[in-house]
């Protein structure tokens, strides 16, 4: 049985490194972040993933799965090593792949046999070229030190999900082996007829900014469309069902909301504009995805502002900080700008979501009155605005929110309620393109 390491205990290389030890092969997953690594190593997982921490205990309690904060032992003992370190660079949509050179350069220091290392991060095309002639530069000729490219498909709040259950596996590279060594790593996907997509290194790099960007483009072309829909006074909710039943189309990435966050779609529109840009080709799309998702962000706040003539002194409660549901994942997050909006405004901001509290409070400090449940967040508000899509916030008694409020105001920034029940309750419920 090929023994595995997998360098970063982040989304993906939980994600990875969980599935992989569910798949029965044996993991050591390792982190520089001694706490962290501590948690895990107890069954406890340090981020909010639905089903990850129920399934990591299995794997510990089987001894398939284990933490450390050393990498040269998980090096020395590894057949194949996953790199799954972060590429956020500081300038914007520069990713940074320091880190990954540097899991390389100690690679390269300590192998001590014929090792496949799959690049599962984010990477710019040429990057795994890079790492290749870099560790032949390296390593002694008596050990084969070949890599792959092989990107992560994972959405958070189902990231596990997504690695159990793939649509599909990229493999890039340029020798046949480091191929079939990976072919025979995921044997069982490749057993339960995931397709598999063999290339090079640099298209394989491509088609996971492509596709991330295609995504992007999809939400915004909806997030669009919302606002036309407001404009001329369509109903988006029906617009989407009937372009969804055009399996050209399909209905995913197709409801409107504040604008795309996250780790994952801001930075990789940002990096595939900025090489495109840099390699003399343009990408006009994806230039004006990235600003509409900039205007749609403002534009829930100018939608706020038409309700009353001045914003100032109104308290206002925000449901919902993560960028999407099931996950407390705040980066890149459309309510950061929108609540910094407000705070401009001179509104009064409670602040309200089912896991993202304590980010919150690194993010805004004393400038937000936190909520310590939606009924609490909503005490004194003159209206609430949902930016999550919360399953929470679908369920809400709206007899007991208009008791506590002080003004029947609902935003359903992401069309999420029932607008009747609201509008029964003397609510004035205003959503997005509808």
């Amino acid at each position: 049985m090929k023994k595995v390491a997998v360098i970063g205990a982040g989304y993906a290389g939980l994600a990875v490194s969980i599935g992989l030890a569910h798949c029965n092969i044996k993991v050591r997953c390792i982190d520089i972040d001694e706490r962290k690594i501590g948690q895990l190593s107890q069954g406890s997982v340090p981020i909010h993933e639905p089903e990850m921490e129920e399934m990591l205990r299995r794997q510990l309690a089987a001894r398939r799965l284990t933490f450390s904060t050393d990498m040269i032992a998980g090096i020395k003992e590894a057949d194949v090593i996953f790199i799954a370190v972060g590429t956020l660079g500081q300038e914007k949509g520069a990713p940074d792949v320091t880190a990954i050179f540097s899991v390389v350069d100690t690679i390269a220091q300590h192998v001590r046999k014929d090792v496949v290392i799959a690049i599962k991060s984010t990477v710019p095309p040429g990057t795994c070229e890079a790492v290749q002639a870099r560790l032949r530069e390296q390593v002694s000729s008596r050990f084969v030190c070949d890599v792959v490219a092989n990107p992560e498909f994972l959405r958070e709040g189902q990231a596990l999900r997504d690695f159990l259950e793939p649509e599909r596996i990229v493999l890039g590279g340029a020798d046949e082996r480091a191929i079939t060594v990976m072919q025979e790593l995921y044997a069982s996907f490749s057993a339960a007829g995931v397709p598999f997509y063999t290339t090079d290194w640099r298209t394989s790099e491509m088609i996971k900014y492509s596709a991330n960007s295609f995504l992007a483009m999809k939400v915004t072309f909806i997030n669009e469309i919302a606002r036309l829909c407001d404009a001329v006074g369509a109903d988006v909710k029906v617009l989407t069902k009937a372009l969804g039943a055009d399996p050209r189309i399909g209905n995913q990435h197709l409801s409107p909301g504040p604008g795309y966050g996250g780790s994952c779609l801001p930075k990789d529109t940002e990096a595939l504009a900025l090489f495109a840009r840099q390699a003399g080709a343009p990408l006009a799309i994806i230039e004006a995805v990235i600003e509409s998702n900039r205007l749609q962000q403002k534009y829930v706040v100018e939608k706020m502002k038409r309700e009353w003539s001045s914003m100032q002194g109104l308290c206002i409660t925000v449901y919902g900080l993560a960028f999407k549901a099931n996950t407390d994942d705040m980066r890149e997050s459309p309510a950061i700008p929108v609540i910094d909006q407000l705070l401009a405004e001179g509104v009064q901001v409670c602040v309200y979501d089912p896991q993202a509290m304590n980010k919150a409070c690194e993010i805004w400090g004393e400038r937000v009155r936190y909520g310590m449940d939606a009924y609490d967040a909503a005490v004194g508000a003159h209206a609430l605005v949902i930016l999550t899509d919360w399953q929470e916030f679908t369920e809400l008694h709206v007899d007991r929110l208009e008791r506590i409020m002080a003004e029947k105001v609902i935003f359903d920034f992401r069309n999420a309620c029932e607008a009747g029940i609201w509008r029964r309750h003397g609510f004035r419920y205003i959503g997005i393109g509808v």
